[in-house]
């Protein structure tokens, strides 16, 4: 049955808009994005109030930065009033085997020193936190969250190219591990890309070898974001932010599931209140 995937765009018209036969499979849905495969493709539906124009920009980013980026197949279109792109199939990391810490960190090194290719937006990271923090619920743990978002003060920005939504599921191999996900990627401090398994890391949910691995990774590759002597200078802040979103984000879906926080989830939001209760001041990383 071919159901539609949000403002009325169908699996078929996917399908048909990459040249593919068959209905396709469904991977992933998250919120009013929805992934779809096509043979070897992969077609993305972008999210609702996807800036076209910006996309566009960053899927040239992608197509520009071989060896770091899947590159883009198709895209980006608009299909039935949906933003989509396609892109080249590959193979996720498993949760089984042992994590590419290393290469991941090697990855984000080289892209953090790739010279901007023409005009790039800026990197959506900041943004992310922003809006998850708008979207929490009335529920209990809400004001812990919201005070430590309080105590971020505003964005720095920066010029460096990013990724801006990096975690190990943004990883697939083709070739090779590459990069995916451009919807966030632009200018910016590229501390930021190491800010989620920091704030994973200082919250107790990362162990520290798994963070030691990524973060002497990416330095020995000559990564920028941070120094040797000191990384948690320039990750503190970023970090906490991280914590921030993901508790907010831990508190939105347990009220829409109607489910209670996991263990992970509840030190996430511990780790709020440590921020509030002044642990911010000494450093995530102390």
């Amino acid at each position: 049955m071919d159901e539609g995937l949000g403002g009325g765009v169908r699996r078929r018209e996917l399908v048909e808009w990459v040249g593919g036969s068959g209905e396709g499979e469904v991977l992933a849905v998250r919120g009013d994005v929805v992934v779809v495969k096509v043979g070897d493709v992969v077609v993305k539906v972008h999210e609702v109030g996807t800036d076209v124009d910006g996309l566009a920009a960053r899927v040239r980013v992608a197509a520009a930065v071989g060896g770091l980026l899947l590159p883009p197949v198709l895209g980006p279109a608009v299909v039935r009033g949906r933003v989509v792109t396609a892109w080249p199939l590959g193979t996720p990391v498993s949760s089984d085997g042992a994590l590419p810490m290393e290469e991941a960190g090697r990855l984000l090194a080289a892209l953090h020193r790739v010279r901007v290719p023409g005009p790039v937006p800026p990197a959506r990271a900041w943004s992310r936190v922003e809006r998850a923090v708008r979207d929490v619920p009335d529920v209990v743990g809400a004001d812990v969250v919201l005070r430590a978002f309080a105590t971020l003060g505003p964005d720095r920005g920066g010029d460096v190219l990013v990724h801006g939504d990096w975690h190990l599921g943004q990883l697939v191999w083709r070739d090779g591990w590459r990069l995916i996900d451009v919807d966030d990627i632009g200018v910016g401090d590229p501390a930021w890309d190491l800010a989620r398994p920091a704030a994973l890391f200082a919250a107790g949910v990362l162990e520290p070898g798994v963070w030691s691995r990524l973060l002497d990774a990416y330095l020995d590759a000559g990564g920028v974001a941070v120094r040797r002597d000191d990384p948690w200078e320039g990750l503190e802040r970023p970090a906490r932010a991280l914590v921030v979103q993901m508790a907010a984000r831990a508190l939105t879906a347990a009220e829409r599931d109607g489910k209670a926080l996991t263990e992970a989830q509840g030190a996430l939001l511990d780790a709020c209140g440590r921020i509030v209760a002044g642990w911010a001041g000494g450093g995530l990383g102390g």
